[in-house]
């Protein structure tokens, strides 16, 4: 069974920075795709991006285009995402996922404010 943690969530000043991990058990992370998504409050919820298997490659949706950088450590088999140059609009609950086992970790809050 694949399971996800997320976590590094919290609060945060518009430009500040925050670093969430994605925590992988039961298969390798360098096998699999890996997605993150966010929700805000009363919104749907929204794709981020995806690191793709082996290489590693990322696609990023329109939100996170040049702020936001997914990365992998395979040794850790942990995934993260780094979020640069935060934005009160940032503010939402961030998932990762894993498609093929439609797993995903039960979220972590990001709350972006002055």
């Amino acid at each position: 069974q694949v399971q996800l943690v997320e976590s590094g969530g919290g609060s945060a000043q518009p430009g500040e920075s925050l670093r969430l991990s994605c925590a992988v058990s039961g298969f390798a992370l360098r096998s699999l795709v890996l997605k993150w998504f966010r929700q805000a409050p009363g919104k749907e919820r929204e794709w981020v991006g995806t690191m793709n298997y082996g290489s590693g490659t990322v696609n990023y949706g329109d939100s996170g285009k040049g702020r936001f950088t997914i990365s992998r450590d395979n040794a850790k088999n942990t995934a993260y995402l780094q979020m640069n140059n935060l934005k009160p609009e940032d503010t939402a609950v961030y998932y990762c996922n894993a498609p093929v086992f439609n797993s995903w970790g039960q979220g972590t809050q990001v709350l972006v404010s002055s």
